[in-house]
């Protein structure tokens, strides 16, 4: 897994941090991965494949449509690419 370093982070940011940590019985690191992994990923985001079925409702697209673009659709695989 990746790690961060984060530099010049100042003293009453880092005691605050320390604070929040143990308030949620957990080391500093643990609460700093928290807070970042809310701040990245938000419980609100909507994600990519639930916004294309969304998509696909408003359009009205039915079951049949989409068995329809499935039976449609080029199955050949794909040639590799050459640098040649």
């Amino acid at each position: 897994m990746p790690s961060i370093t984060i530099r010049n982070v100042p003293d009453e940011v880092h005691r605050a941090l320390r604070v929040r940590a143990a308030m949620h019985g957990r080391s500093a690191e643990a609460e700093i991965r928290d807070i970042l992994e809310k701040a990245a990923k938000p419980e609100g985001r909507v994600k990519l494949g639930s916004l294309l079925a969304a998509i696909g409702r408003e359009a009205g697209l039915a079951d049949e449509d989409v068995d329809a673009i499935r039976q449609l659709r080029d199955k050949t695989p794909a040639e590799p690419m050459r640098f040649e």
